[in-house]
């Protein structure tokens, strides 16, 4: 090589980094803004994720799916003051009457009720005492939602009244 000289393997390599096509390099800009704007913004997911949850939690509780809302509870899960945690789903499946239809009809108060944001990665559905299915004003009966690292699930019923 002389002194000064390119060799062609270097100009090859030179061309055709130029000659790459300017659409290619803008969308490859454009996907990184992308990735990075979403992953400043880890909420967004994770409220999609809940109201997707939340949509079939809400069916299989009004079609009385057992099997299918246990899948989506995470155990133990807690009760209200002085009553005992649910600790599997076979205690679950037993308890599944208390839970959905004891002091609250969840199946019929589910269908109307909405979710109140706690925190980024809690929601609770407050519903009214059964007897009286129609006062949201004294809506005490707390269904809890968590984001865990399994993601959505319910974790815990609550009388806010206790």
């Amino acid at each position: 090589m002389i002194k000064g000289t390119v060799r062609t393997s270097e100009l090859d390599s030179f061309i055709s980094i130029r000659a790459c096509r300017p659409w290619r390099v803008i969308s490859a800009q454009i996907w990184l803004v992308g990735v990075l704007i979403l992953l400043s913004f880890p909420n967004a997911f994770a409220e999609s994720d809940f109201s997707t949850f939340l949509g079939k939690f809400k069916s299989a509780v009004i079609a009385g799916d057992k099997a299918a809302v246990a899948e989506m509870t995470k155990f133990p899960l807690t009760m209200p003051y002085e009553v005992k945690a649910v600790k599997n789903k076979e205690g679950f499946s037993r308890r599944y009457d208390e839970i959905f239809k004891g002091e609250a009809n969840a199946a019929q108060c589910f269908k109307s009720a909405k979710p109140q944001k706690e925190s980024d990665r809690r929601y609770g559905i407050y519903c009214p005492f059964k007897d009286t299915p129609n006062d949201w004003e004294n809506a005490p009966i707390r269904f809890i939602f968590e984001l865990t690292k399994n993601g959505w699930r319910f974790v815990g019923l609550d009388n806010v009244n206790e």
